[in-house]
């Protein structure tokens, strides 16, 4: 498995390595020891979470607040996403800062994001199926947001903003500043 450090302190690009022959193809999608060594982090994942969302549909920018914070490990199993995350823990040399990736069924790269960020993505292709590991239970109490199209963040969600599907609850999520 290929593990790549990011700008952002704590997230991490993973590439599985991918046997391929006659059959079709297999790879380990996650691994706790490998994670741990290469990482450092000892991690248990509880929760897992699957999204299936059509071409244009934008989910987020979501997080869990206090002690219900998660770290998530984001993978696409069918179609492709424009996936972002945003380092939303205040005393972080990156706060404020984020990073987008496309994630893809093809290119079988995953994002690993520790707590204290918040997460969304917009979906590229015809239909896109999202799974991603949580280290923490969801809790309806602790969650939090921020709009898509934060001014401060600014970030390039790359589709046209008048044609993204969005949910009225992330319409009404509050500015980076806000929250």
């Amino acid at each position: 498995m290929l593990i790549t450090k990011t700008e952002l302190e704590g997230c991490v690009i993973l590439k599985p390595t991918i046997f391929r022959d006659e059959r079709g193809y297999f790879f380990e999608s996650f691994n706790k020891t490998t994670f741990k060594k290469h990482i450092g982090l000892d991690l248990n994942f509880v929760q897992d979470n699957e999204s299936k969302s059509s071409k244009g549909v934008l989910r987020g920018l979501h997080f869990q607040r206090g002690e219900h914070a998660q770290a998530k490990l984001i993978r696409v199993v069918k179609g492709k996403i424009l996936d972002v995350v945003v380092d939303v823990r205040p005393s972080s040399p990156t706060y404020g800062k984020h990073l987008s990736i496309i994630l893809s069924a093809k290119n079988k790269k995953q994002l690993y994001m520790p707590p204290g960020f918040a997460h969304g993505f917009v979906t590229l292709s015809k239909q896109a199926v999202v799974n991603y590991k949580c280290d923490n239970y969801y809790n309806k109490d602790s969650e939090g947001g921020i709009i898509f199209n934060d001014t401060t963040l600014n970030i390039n969600w790359v589709l046209d903003h008048k044609k993204l599907i969005i949910s009225k609850k992330d319409l009404s999520l509050p500015s980076f500043n806000n929250i």
